[in-house]
């Protein structure tokens, strides 16, 4: 079965504005995320993600209000997260517009709550974000980190893709923690060695820069999506661009505008 690959632009959302750092550090501003979530909508993305990287419940109203202005203005799936810990995150969130709801750290510290998840709201929604991290204290070389990745949670990444998966989870987005906005390419080697062992599509995160690194998630890495901030958000490269690359590399994508 040839399905078509994912492109997904993705917007890191801090106090209401898109941002972008490197390795979770040294954040810049790059804009307001309805216009830019709009901006992605008309250049044919085929997703977005957005995740609130602070989370704060401070700033949790001003997520709610800035999803039901982004569902109202785009139509591709849009997936949210960031600071989801109970039933009713999720429930809120898909009320305000939301297609799909990442869990993080919740799912790691309580992996029960993905199963409850995946039984109440299908798992279709739930999406399990993994941040992964170079490590000589798994068996896989992968750990799984949690709070930027602050926290070693001594879980073997393999391990815990194949747990989730097993819970209910629909889809995991993984993002080397190690390539994160370094433009050096995805960790080809961490993504294959997740899609081989699960049958859950995986989206590829961390490190893109270029239109070879996209190509190469998606070959190299056999993800079934590929996401970037950066390189969109600063107009390196455009949708368009890399749909058109993966037609050239005979790899299958949809609607190309």
């Amino acid at each position: 079965m040839n399905l078509t690959k994912r492109i997904i632009p993705c917007l890191d959302i801090d106090k209401g504005r898109v941002v972008k750092g490197i390795k979770f550090k040294n954040i810049v501003d790059a804009g307001d995320p309805v216009e830019v979530a709009k901006r992605y909508d008309e250049e044919g993305a085929d997703e977005l993600v957005m995740l609130d990287i602070t989370a704060s419940s401070e700033y949790r109203d001003i997520i709610y209000d800035t999803i039901e202005q982004i569902a109202s203005e785009v139509f591709i799936p849009l997936t949210v997260g960031g600071g989801v810990r109970k039933l009713e995150d999720i429930r809120k969130l898909l009320r305000s517009g939301a297609d799909k709801v990442s869990i993080n750290t919740a799912a790691v510290e309580e992996p029960s709550f993905v199963k409850n998840a995946a039984e109440t709201f299908g798992s279709q929604c739930i999406v399990i974000a993994i941040d992964a991290k170079s490590s000589n204290a798994t068996s896989s070389g992968w750990e799984v980190v949690t709070y930027g990745g602050r926290n070693k949670t001594k879980k073997d990444v393999i391990d815990w893709c194949t747990l989730v998966e097993e819970l209910g989870a629909g889809e995991i987005l993984i993002t080397s923690m190690d390539r994160d906005g370094t433009k050096k390419g995805y960790d080809n080697l961490l993504n294959r060695s997740i899609s081989d062992s699960i049958s859950i599509p995986i989206i590829a995160s961390g490190g893109a820069g270029s239109l070879v690194h996209l190509v190469d998630g998606v070959l190299d890495g056999r993800a079934e999506a590929v996401l970037a901030a950066s390189i969109f958000h600063f107009g390196e490269l455009t949708i368009k661009e890399v749909k058109n690359e993966f037609q050239r590399s005979d790899i299958p994508v949809r609607n190309i505008t």
